[in-house]
């Protein structure tokens, strides 16, 4: 949540003349509502069905980049499909770091509306507690600390770039 996944991801799609898939607009797409939609009238765990099939679907698209939600490796055995599929990249951030960017973001997000900036630093960090063992099952592990914007989500798409070609899983700057 809030750590560069779209914005990466559609730049690193653009770099390697790949299509780019976000898997929430796909959803919302294939469903005609929005995620938010989604979660009040299902719940989250009959988001999280339609989510899995969804991320089912997409896993089968060649030559494409695909962003998913935060939540959506936790769940059911979606990141081992994620793996399996194709090349996932985890972008890391410190809990304050991920605070900021979701303030600064125009985008509502259901299970963060309505909470300040300190709820918000405990959220994050009580939900990367439980969530980091999925996302550092990921093939590359991208310290993206503070860089988010203009040249600087180049910068981290030409590195991204570099770790597949030479198949370097982890970030050790």
């Amino acid at each position: 949540m809030g750590s560069g996944k779209t914005t990466v991801g559609r730049q690193l799609a653009r770099s390697l003349s790949l299509q780019f898939v976000d898997l929430d607009l796909f959803v919302e797409g294939k469903y005609r509502k929005t995620v938010l939609q989604l979660f009040v009238e299902r719940g989250e765990e009959g988001f999280r069905e339609l989510e899995r099939q969804a991320l089912c679907e997409v896993a089968e698209f060649e030559n494409v980049v695909i962003s998913t939600g935060g939540g959506t490796p936790c769940f059911f055995n979606n990141m081992a499909l994620m793996n399996r599929a194709g090349i996932t990249v985890y972008l890391q951030a410190e809990p304050e770091e991920l605070a900021h960017r979701l303030i600064s973001s125009r985008t509502s997000r259901p299970l963060i509306a309505g909470k300040s900036k300190e709820e918000l630093v405990s959220f994050i960090t009580e939900h990367l507690v439980r969530r980091e063992r999925y996302y550092l099952s990921a093939a590359i592990v991208y310290r993206a600390g503070h860089r988010l914007r203009g040249k600087d989500v180049q910068v981290i798409v030409s590195q991204i770039e570099e770790k597949l070609r030479d198949g370097r899983k982890r970030d050790d700057a």
